[in-house]
């Protein structure tokens, strides 16, 4: 018997118990719609993770720490009593090794590495803003040249070029705060008020501040000196779709930040200090060389891949979660294969002795029986990927709106291909949970088959 011959009395077969065939291919549909739902939303996260990490991290760039702690989940706590080290910070109950003055010099005089910049941490005691005298707080962070930034008014200077000493760049947000259009904001200028620590003199120092300054010089040097910074802003930036940082922090040009962190820790333990560095491996050298490099030289580094990866494996791991209830209900599925075509096998047990005795093999009639869950397999594998689609259609929109991804940015992606190879899977698992009824049905000896009628 042709194949093509058994395929359309497979069909035929299962036309006649239409109800039966729809409701088995129904479970089966569960179980397809899940897992294509589940590749789909993997698939568009990580597409949309690689839009993210592109669009804010460069391939060459390296994030470079003394304290290999700090790439590590949980970190070293602090156990009360160590070893003194001027470099060590506690911090948060942890203690970290921090970088100073000379690791910075260090990997700036490396071949391998450019534009090395210490991670500032920046602290601003009030701002103001020309044409009125009221006080703000606000957060202020170094301006990253790399990360692409949405603009609301004004103007920056091209992605991987820095902005000048005398400029600022502020958040949406502040002229929401101030009552003004982000375009009236640019060209105010804004005023940053940093003060030094208070410091500890001596008490021959003190004799000498008096005999030279009197009691006021005295008092203003224990109230620590102020410092004012002028900056023009540029530029009012929007939150981008793929940005890693909320736009809260107005951002100044890196020689700015130096100069407010050592102003503002002066005479501190944390003077000089860094967490860490921002690096780019120069041309020609591959960023994962340059970070094997480092870590033997006792540095610990994480570059693009590196967060990458990192974002993929909770991409990965929450797919398989998903995944893992989809082939769930895909065994469940099977157990109604097996169930239907048992019992598709008992109410054609007269019609299978009747096809035997007029010639035709027990090979033919397994076969049969297994087309018959191939296209169970098929119609079931058809409709959960066909509502997958129209679901990744309609949610895609949606999730948009309400999360805000920007144009062109979807976290539901329907592969081609991942359907096929879904549906080519179904078909196959459902012609082998048909292998036992089909068995069965090549088994049943024509005579007796022919005596249950």
């Amino acid at each position: 018997m042709k194949t093509t011959d058994t395929l359309r009395r497979a069909g035929r077969s299962l036309r006649q118990a239409k109800a039966r065939t729809l409701l088995t291919s129904l479970a089966i549909a569960v179980g397809a719609f899940t897992i294509m739902m589940s590749l789909s939303a993997g698939e568009g996260t990580r597409n949309y993770s690689n839009n993210l990490i592109q669009s804010n991290v460069d391939p060459r760039a390296l994030f470079v720490v003394q304290d290999k702690s700090l790439f590590e989940s949980g970190g070293s706590a602090s156990t009360g009593l160590r070893e003194f080290d001027a470099d060590v910070s506690d911090r948060n109950g942890r203690s970290i090794k921090l970088m100073n003055q000379e690791d910075i010099d260090a990997l700036k005089a490396r071949d391998d590495l450019e534009e090395v910049v210490p991670t500032y941490q920046l602290s601003v005691r009030s701002v103001t803003f020309s044409g009125s005298d009221k006080q703000y707080s606000a957060e202020v962070a170094a301006y990253n040249p790399d990360v692409k930034s949405e603009i609301a008014a004004g103007s920056l200077p091209e992605k991987g070029v820095a902005i000048k000493d005398d400029e600022i760049v502020v958040p949406e947000g502040y002229a929401t705060t101030l009552g003004i259009t982000p375009k009236d904001l640019v060209g105010k200028t804004m005023t940053l008020t940093i003060i030094q620590p208070t410091a500890t003199l001596s008490e021959e120092e003190a004799r000498q501040v008096i005999a030279a300054e009197g009691v006021e010089g005295l008092a203003q040097r224990a109230q620590g000196e102020t410092k004012e910074l002028p900056l023009r802003v540029v530029a009012v930036t929007k939150q981008a779709a793929t940005s890693f940082t909320a736009a809260t922090s107005a951002s100044v040009s890196a020689n700015t930040a130096r100069e407010i962190a050592e102003f503002t820790t002066k005479g501190t333990d944390t003077y000089q200090k860094y967490l860490g560095v921002t690096a780019k491996a120069t041309e020609g050298n591959d960023p994962a060389e340059v970070k094997t490099r480092l870590e033997k030289e006792g540095y610990a580094a994480q570059t693009a891949k590196d967060l990458q990866s990192l974002i993929f494996t909770i991409v990965n791991v929450l797919q398989y979660i998903v995944t893992g209830f989809g082939i769930l209900a895909l065994i469940a599925s099977l157990f109604g294969i097996i169930n239907t075509q048992y019992i598709s096998v008992l109410e054609r047990t007269s019609q299978i002795g009747l096809m035997k005795a007029l010639g035709m093999r027990g090979s033919d009639v397994s076969r049969l029986f297994r087309y018959e869950a191939a296209w169970i397999g098929f119609l079931g594998g058809v409709i959960g990927i066909i509502l997958a689609l129209i679901a990744t259609i309609i949610l895609n929109p949606i999730i948009n709106n309400a999360l805000d991804l920007g144009t062109g940015n979807y976290l539901l992606a329907f592969v081609p291909w991942h359907a096929i190879v879904l549906l080519a899977s179904l078909i196959l698992i459902a012609i082998l949970a048909g292998y036992f009824p089909s068995r069965k049905a090549a088994k049943l000896d024509p005579i007796e088959a022919l005596r249950t009628e």
